[in-house]
C-alpha cells in the first residue's frame, strides 16, 4: 500500500466498522480494509494504532491513525466536504447532529446487548429499554425522511450501522422493529435504498449466527 492510500482496520460484525465504510462510499473515497481477527488475536498494527482501546475500527490515513467511530465519520467529512456533505452547515444544527450520535454510541448497541444477553423478566426489561431509545430516536427526527432533515447525513450513518444487529435482537428478543416503531422502520427502509449503505451492511441472518456464537461464547445458551 502506498502512502497517499487509506486503510481500514476493520471487522466485518462491527457496526462501528459499518459506519466508517458507509462515510467512505457516501465520499467515493477507496480505501483498503484489512480484517481483524478480533477473537483469535489482534494484529500488531491494531495494537500499535490504536494503544488506548485496542479496537476496531481504526482509519489509518498516510499511516496516522484516526480512531473511534463517531471521530472517524467526522474526520472523514471534514476533510472530504463535497459531495454529499454529512454535517450541517449551522453551528446549532452540528451541535444537535453530535449529541444524537453520541445518544445512539451510549444507548444503543449497550441495549441491544441487554437483549441477546439476558433471559425470562430480564429480556422483557432489556426490550422495553431498547423500544423506549428508538422512540426517542424516533422523537429527534420528526417529520423529516433523515435525522439531518431531508438528506441522508451524520446521525444517519451513525445510526444506521446499529441496525445491522437488529434482526437478532428481534429473534431472541420476540418483537419487530418495524411493527412497535413503525417510523424508525420506515426511516431504516429509506436508507437500505442508498447504495452506500446497503453495499456495506452484511446479510442479517449471518449477524444473527455472529450473535449465536457470541451467547455460547458468555455461557447463555
Amino acid at each position: 500500500m502506498s502512502e497517499d492510500e487509506l486503510r481500514l482496520l476493520d471487522f466485518w460484525a462491527s457496526p462501528f466498522c459499518m459506519r466508517v465504510k458507509i462515510a467512505l462510499a457516501e465520499k467515493g473515497v477507496a480505501y483498503e480494509s484489512h480484517e481483524e481477527d478480533l477473537f483469535g488475536g489482534k494484529s500488531d498494527l491494531l495494537l500499535k494504532s490504536n494503544p488506548i482501546y485496542e479496537k476496531v475500527p481504526v482509519l489509518l490515513d498516510n499511516g496516522k491513525p484516526i480512531v473511534e467511530s463517531n471521530n472517524i465519520v467526522y474526520y472523514i467529512d471534514d476533510k472530504h466536504p463535497s459531495p454529499n456533505p454529512l454535517l450541517p452547515s449551522c453551528a446549532y444544527a452540528r451541535s444537535r447532529a453530535r449529541f444524537w450520535a453520541d445518544f445512539i454510541d451510549k444507548k444503543v448497541f449497550e441495549a441491544g446487548m441487554g437483549i441477546w444477553r439476558s433471559k425470562g423478566d430480564e429480556l422483557e426489561v432489556a426490550k422495553n429499554d431498547f423500544i423506549g431509545i428508538l422512540k426517542k430516536l424516533e422523537g429527534a427526527m420528526g417529520d423529516k425522511d433523515y435525522f439531518g432533515g431531508d438528506n441522508f447525513g451524520y446521525v444517519d450513518v451513525i445510526a444506521i450501522a446499529m441496525t445491522s444487529w437488529f434482526h437478532a435482537y428481534e429473534v431472541f428478543g420476540g418483537f419487530k422493529v418495524e411493527q412497535l416503531c413503525p417510523k424508525f422502520g420506515c426511516w431504516m427502509k429509506r436508507c437500505l435504498k442508498r447504495e452506500s449503505v446497503s453495499s456495506v451492511l452484511p446479510d442479517p441472518e449471518k449477524v444473527y449466527q455472529c450473535v449465536v456464537m457470541l451467547r455460547k461464547m458468555h455461557g447463555i445458551e
